[in-house]
């Protein structure tokens, strides 16, 4: 007998959607976390602060009004760090009391600590003052989240040099930033505080970026930071990190130039939050960027008992997605069967502007040897966009000639995160050009943009 028919590790989306799952059929689930409050990465350091930070900033500085009343204009002239900080915490204790609420309501016990294997089924938790106990269950998830990639070389400080997890707590903003790595992260920082007029300096070394997204989307996303004046320095690998005077971070490239700011954001890559598990005794390695390799399918690892979850499992390290995966985690693990995830799911970057995709971009298209045909909507083209200023924003899409079928939606402009979730579903639902020419859209919405871009590729199959 164990104490527990499910213990979880971490409490962000994989990990507290597995354990409202559990308990909903009934089994007695422990969930150790080893934050002050539950949530995980997701709630306190990632996804819904870098979120909230951005609706903060678009809200304050007036972003969306600008296309009417020019680039000067903004809701509050003076913007501190105070302002944006302020919203943020409100959010957080929000999104933790609704946790803390749905954990109750559904029987679900937690335990504030750090988790160490003992065994396979053994978990040992130390509490803040080194207090120890030992807890036992049938089934473990361990969905532990990553921490941000931390090199020798960067100085972080805490001051002037942050880490992705650091910057939610920036004690003031910047006159002029330096974003090293252009992933999704380090793209949604520098769009951010470029939004708030902050000079911004993007750093990656490769010649390429958001290489999963569809390659017209990101020339349409590139133009708009360019009219922004945000320095984009691609295919430019960093050979040293050093302080100056007021700690100025000056970061050397390998290509001779030099780039000095303010404040210098690390945002290339993160690990698995793992090395303080003890893994070794519960039978599980890592590889090494700290990730635990499981069965996509029923999310188990080497270890039939253990399963894992969310991020510390990689690609697509979505909060939709880990969510999904944790539920699906629980029900194989008590022997539910439920039905195949669907083919397709969106993924959001939230940019400003916002990209958002679903299917197949137009490069993987071209790979699989596929007839094709794309339409393309300017969110100026509907009145919507009209009346909400937009000048820029563009959705594409993709079908096949031979069958007709939506292949893919690929979406960069305001709102493209929410207008994403209709291509998805007739893309799921293997639908064809036909559902976008013969149905009607409310009028004036952005979502005229499918009937436009639908025209659009329908307007070319015909000649075809």
């Amino acid at each position: 007998m164990h104490d527990f028919d499910m213990i979880v590790i971490g409490s962000g989306p994989s990990g507290r959607r597995a354990a409202v799952q559990s308990a909903k059929i009934g089994k007695s689930v422990l969930v150790i976390e080893k934050g002050r409050r539950v949530g995980g990465v997701s709630v306190h350091t990632g996804t819904i602060p870098s979120k909230t930070m951005r609706e903060t900033v678009l809200n304050l500085s007036g972003w969306r009004e600008r296309g009417f009343y020019g680039r000067s204009y903004r809701v509050k002239q003076d913007i501190s760090a105070g302002d944006i900080l302020a919203r943020l915490h409100k959010t957080l204790d929000h999104e933790v009391e609704v946790l803390e609420h749905q954990f109750s309501r559904n029987a679900v016990k937690s335990l504030r600590g750090e988790a160490r294997f003992l065994s396979p089924h053994e978990i040992e938790v130390t509490g803040e003052e080194g207090e120890r106990q030992v807890v036992t269950g049938a089934h473990i998830l361990i969905a532990c989240g990553t921490n941000p990639f931390r090199p020798d070389y960067v100085p972080f400080n805490g001051a002037t040099v942050f880490d992705s997890d650091e910057i939610v707590e920036l004690p003031r903003l910047p006159r002029s930033l330096a974003v090293i790595g252009a992933g999704v992260i380090g793209v949604e920082y520098a769009t951010i505080f470029s939004a708030l007029d902050v000079a911004v300096t993007l750093i990656e070394p490769r010649a390429t970026f958001l290489d999963f997204i569809d390659k017209e989307l990101i020339e349409e996303f590139v133009h708009e930071l360019r009219d922004r004046n945000v320095a984009l320095r691609l295919g430019s690998a960093v050979s040293t990190i050093t302080l100056g005077p007021d700690d100025r971070p000056i970061v050397k490239l390998a290509d001779g130039r030099t780039v000095v700011a303010d404040m210098l954001l690390f945002a290339a890559g993160r690990v698995g939050a793992t090395a303080r598990l003890n893994l070794e005794a519960a039978g599980l390695a890592v590889d090494h960027r700290g990730r635990i390799a499981v069965d996509p399918k029923t999310l188990q690892t080497v270890v039939p008992h253990i399963y894992a979850a969310g991020d510390v499992i990689g690609f697509p390290s979505l909060a939709s997605t880990s969510m999904e995966q944790g539920r699906l985690a629980a029900c194989h693990a008590f022997g539910l069967s439920p039905p195949p995830a669907p083919e397709f799911f969106p993924y959001g970057i939230y940019a400003v502007p916002e990209m958002s995709t679903v299917g197949m971009s137009e490069e993987e298209v071209r790979r699989r040897e596929i007839p094709y045909e794309c339409g393309i909507a300017r969110f100026r083209e509907t009145s919507r966009g009209h009346i909400m200023g937009l000048n820029n924003g563009m959705m594409k899409m993709i079908f096949s000639v031979r069958t007709r079928r939506l292949l893919g939606v690929h979406i960069v402009g305001e709102g493209a995160t929410e207008l994403i979730h209709i291509g998805q579903a007739v893309l799921n639902l293997k639908g064809t050009i036909d559902y976008f020419i013969e149905n009607t859209f409310n009028y004036p919405t952005l979502a005229e943009a499918y009937k436009i871009a639908g025209l659009d590729a329908w307007n070319r199959m015909s000649r075809v």
